[in-house]
This record gives structure tokens, C-alpha cells and sequence, in this order.
């Protein structure tokens, strides 16, 4: 029972964080290295919540979507303007979709009205879910490559960082007390995440091969939402403002770019497609 009402507390209060968002899509320029944000669209325009895009093909942004009473997988298509929905779970919900690596299924978080929170597989044909992993609340995932995924999992009250082999079946934990943010570097085999055991918080580069861990630079006033252009250059939401930071030139935060207020008033989840032409907020 305790370890369910932990469950549920962490879901309640991450949801009501970000009630009435909505998720954005912009394009990006790039001229020699300066990029800018244009011809914004709100593309999911649904009331509740709506959140944690994922460039899934070219034209396909996916992201979880609030529709009666339950968040779904939702599918927004760029050449027809158009969102379907891939699930719809009878007293459950997902969140965190993203594309399996090497596999054109996607993989979600599920929550269960009775407290069950698993990790997914859905079948981009018919929308039929298998297990992943189980015995882990696995709260933020994210595909390092095929049958290998770096999560970030509940664990007691704290969210640890935790490496999973799927065809093996094998879980190590690479960090305790972590944020929701992870990602891989462009043109590295290194994977970035925020570490919380110290304050301020910071992104930490993390290598896969040799666990090695090193700090990249401290987050700004508590915020943990970031992204990486294809030059290396590390974006973090904050408030209206995304900031840039590129490890290998800068010594700290600037401004990349500033939102009306009236536009964006709190910006939550940030992602760039691969190429570096779009650029997906969430924002309320």
C-alpha cells in the first residue's frame, strides 16, 4: 500500500505540474552555425494534457495526449495536420512514447488506475501493448539502442538512473536521485542526464562503455528540461526563454531564444529532430 500511494503521489503531482499544456512545434534555421525558431504551431490544441513529444519519423511527432479522462498516445502527421491516437487503454494511461530503436513499434509508460506502473511495447498496427520490463516503475525511459535502455525508474521516493538489457534481462543502477531529462550527445557515444544529488543540479555526461561520469555544467534555478542541437550545443527551458551552452566553446548559459509571455509562459519539454530543422515545446 505504501509503495502504491508513492506511485500515485509522484503521477498526481507531476500531472497537476503541467495541467493545460500544450505541445509546439516550430521550425529551425540554420546560418553557419545560428539558428532560429519560426512558423510555431500548436499541434496538439487539446484541452488537459498534453506533453513529452518525440520526433518518430520526418512528418510524424508523437506525444502523450489527456483524452477522456486518460492520457493516449497521440500521433500528429505534418503533411496532413492531422492527430490519431495509437492507444487506448481501458483504466490505464501512457506517457513518454518514443520509437524502438530499429523497430517502427513504439515504447510508452503505462499507469494503471490500480497504481500499476510498467514499461510498454505498442505495436504501431494495431496498438497492442507487451511488457517490456518488469518489476521496475520505470517513469522516463530512453532507447540507447536496440534491447538496451537507460531509465529513469521510482525508487522509494527519488527517481534513480538505471541501465537495462532487455534481451538479457539485467538492470544496474548509474545513479541515484536524478531528473527526467536524458539524451544522447550528437556525434558521441555519450548520454547526458541531471544529476540531483547536489545542489544546484547539474547535466552530467555519462559513457556507456566505461561508466565513467563527469559534469557538464550546472542547470539553471532548479530546471532540468533539455535538449541537444546537432552542433552540440545543449538547450534548457526556462520560463519562456530556451538557453544554450555549448561545452566545447562556452563557459556558461546565454540566451538562444526569448518567447512573448503571451506566447509561452512556462516551457516544460524541449526536443530537436536529428537533422536540427524542428524544434517541439511543451508549454502551458
Amino acid at each position: 500500500m505504501k509503495n502504491l500511494l508513492l506511485v500515485l503521489l509522484f503521477i498526481a503531482s507531476f500531472l497537476s505540474a503541467q495541467t493545460n499544456t500544450e505541445v509546439y512545434l516550430y521550425n529551425l534555421s540554420n546560418n553557419n552555425g545560428t539558428y532560429k525558431i519560426k512558423d510555431g504551431k500548436n499541434i496538439s490544441n487539446n484541452p488537459g494534457y498534453d506533453s513529452q513529444p518525440y520526433f518518430y519519423s520526418k512528418r510524424i511527432v508523437i506525444f502523450s495526449s489527456m483524452r477522456d479522462k486518460q492520457t493516449d498516445i497521440a500521433m500528429y502527421n505534418e503533411k496532413t495536420g492531422k492527430v490519431t491516437y495509437l492507444s487506448n487503454t481501458p483504466n490505464g494511461g501512457e506517457y513518454t512514447p518514443q520509437r524502438i530503436p530499429k523497430s517502427k513499434d513504439i515504447s510508452a509508460v503505462r499507469l494503471d488506475a490500480d497504481g500499476l506502473q510498467r514499461f510498454y511495447q505498442y505495436n504501431i498496427k494495431t496498438g497492442k501493448s507487451t511488457e517490456l520490463i518488469a518489476n521496475l516503475k520505470v517513469a522516463y525511459p530512453f532507447w540507447l539502442k536496440k534491447n538496451v535502455a537507460i531509465n529513469v525508474v521510482i525508487v522509494g521516493k527519488d527517481l534513480d538512473l538505471i541501465i537495462s538489457n532487455l534481451k538479457n534481462n539485467t538492470h544496474s543502477t548509474i545513479q541515484k536521485k536524478v531528473g527526467r531529462s536524458v539524451h544522447k550527445i550528437p556525434k558521441t557515444n555519450f548520454v547526458s542526464y541531471i544529476s540531483k544529488q547536489n545542489e544546484p543540479w547539474e547535466v552530467t555526461l555519462y559513457n556507456p562503455k566505461n561508466g565513467d561520469r563527469k559534469k557538464i555544467i550546472e542547470t539553471l534555478g532548479g530546471k532540468e528540461d533539455v535538449c541537444w542541437l546537432p552542433n552540440g550545443t545543449l538547450l534548457m527551458a526556462a520560463g519562456n526563454t530556451i538557453m544554450k551552452f555549448n561545452p566545447a566553446t562556452d563557459k556558461n548559459w546565454s540566451i538562444f531564444h526569448t518567447f512573448p509571455k503571451t506566447k509561452h509562459k512556462n516551457i516544460s519539454r524541449i526536443l530537436v529532430n536529428d537533422k536540427g530543422t524542428k524544434l517541439a515545446l511543451v508549454s502551458e
